[in-house]
């Protein structure tokens, strides 16, 4: 294939990126005023923002047979804008049982366009013959940064949400469509097999896994949990609560660009032990913080801190064992577990007792980093890994070149 078209490719998978992460930073922003509108206890809330992570959960092994029999640039196309297009539901949900079916939706199709928006970022890697992945990575955060910016100002200017979210929905859906034509056109090889629906954790991935466990509850937590918490605690306007969303993705987005440069000088467990004291320090700020001059800095931190550690984790997964899908399948399952209980756990114990305890447990999480980091030490890796925002899979097998 004529590199044009490979680079044309990476600059599309990249906007792909970008426009995902739009999508979950547009939505991040507008969980209070959900919240407001359906008076919803934190218990509540916790529950219906459990149901992304189930939604993926389900859907995600379903994606590698949509990019088997439809082709690559056929199924980032079209999950990309299932997935702009449900941006929209949540908003619009009359009460807790509609807003739950909303975002199990919401969730299905952003894991099933995330599994295939890694199969394509993975294809242009190999045909360009040098590492994009990490800078992938970068703009899903770049673009939940300017989701979410724009998220901030529509809080701040008091537009009703269900307006805001169907306006940027139609945006997204567009640009989608737009740049997907550039993507490459991924075929399977007529003998190969349809990808297996489940793959079992290798005994050696479970440690790794538990490492992504840990960074995932804290994104997750972070990311749905910091515009209540300024809110909540430190008595923040809505406008400057959804603006500690965006320097959690701004942050996250700085590390993750500059991220492969750190691995390479530390090493991989080096680098997860840095990020887990970067990311402590993060969290019991915000466990301490009374004022939002104290909690937006401390949610910046935990940004920084777990960045890289995902990537890093399945980077590792993959030289484990004999068989690299296999592990980096088995550490999907273990590290998604955790983001498809970490919200709900966070209200479940706000419920029980306050958003402050809530936060020092994820704060006693992102700690253990430093002393689990050593489960990659089996590895000599750098943060090539298809990893993308908080939930990342294998990309299907070896597809035949167009």
């Amino acid at each position: 294939m004529d590199q044009p078209a490979v680079r044309r490719a990476r600059v599309a998978v990249a906007v792909v990126f970008a426009l995902h992460g739009a999508v979950q930073g547009s939505f991040a922003t507008r969980i209070p005023w959900v919240q407001e509108r359906l008076d919803l206890s934190s218990g509540q809330l916790g529950l219906a923002l459990m149901m992304p992570a189930l939604g993926a959960s389900l859907s995600m092994p379903l994606a590698g047979r949509i990019v088997y029999r439809y082709g690559g640039r056929a199924a980032v196309r079209g999950l990309l804008a299932l997935w702009c297009a449900c941006l929209a539901l949540p908003a619009a949900a009359p009460g807790l049982l509609w807003l739950g079916g909303a975002l199990l939706l919401f969730g299905a199709t952003a894991g099933m366009a995330d599994v295939a928006m890694n199969a394509q970022g993975v294809e242009v890697e190999q045909r360009l013959g040098r590492s994009i992945m990490s800078g992938l990575h970068g703009m899903w955060s770049a673009g939940a940064l300017v989701g979410s910016g724009f998220g901030v100002l529509a809080a701040h200017s008091g537009i009703d949400a269900r307006l805001h979210l169907g306006v940027m929905a139609a945006l997204l859906v567009a640009g989608g469509l737009l740049v997907g034509g550039n993507l490459l056109d991924v075929r399977p090889a007529p003998d190969e097999e349809a990808p297996p629906r489940f793959a079992r954790p290798p005994r050696a991935a479970l440690a790794i896994g538990l490492v992504g466990f840990c960074a995932i509850f804290a994104e997750g937590a972070s990311s749905d949990w910091c515009a209540v918490y300024l809110r909540d605690v430190t008595g923040a306007s809505a406008g400057l609560a959804a603006a500690c969303f965006s320097g959690f993705a701004f942050t996250m987005a700085g590390a993750r660009m500059l991220g492969d440069a750190v691995v390479r000088r530390l090493g991989p467990v080096r680098a997860v032990r840095l990020s887990g004291a970067i990311a402590t320090a993060g969290g019991l700020l915000v466990v301490v913080a009374r004022t939002p001059a104290v909690a937006i800095p401390g949610f910046a931190l935990l940004g920084v801190g777990i960045a890289v550690v995902i990537p890093l984790a399945f980077a590792a997964a993959g030289k484990s064992g004999p068989n690299p899908s296999q592990a980096i399948a088995g550490v999907a399952t273990v590290t998604y577990t955790s983001g498809l209980v970490a919200p709900a756990a966070i209200g479940a114990l706000a419920q029980a007792t306050s958003l402050t305890v809530s936060f020092a447990v994820v704060t006693a999480l992102v700690a253990a980093l430093m002393v689990s980091a050593g489960a990659l030490r089996a590895a000599a890796v750098t943060v090539t890994g298809s990893a993308a925002a908080g939930t990342t899979v294998p990309a299907p097998a070896p597809a035949t070149r167009d």
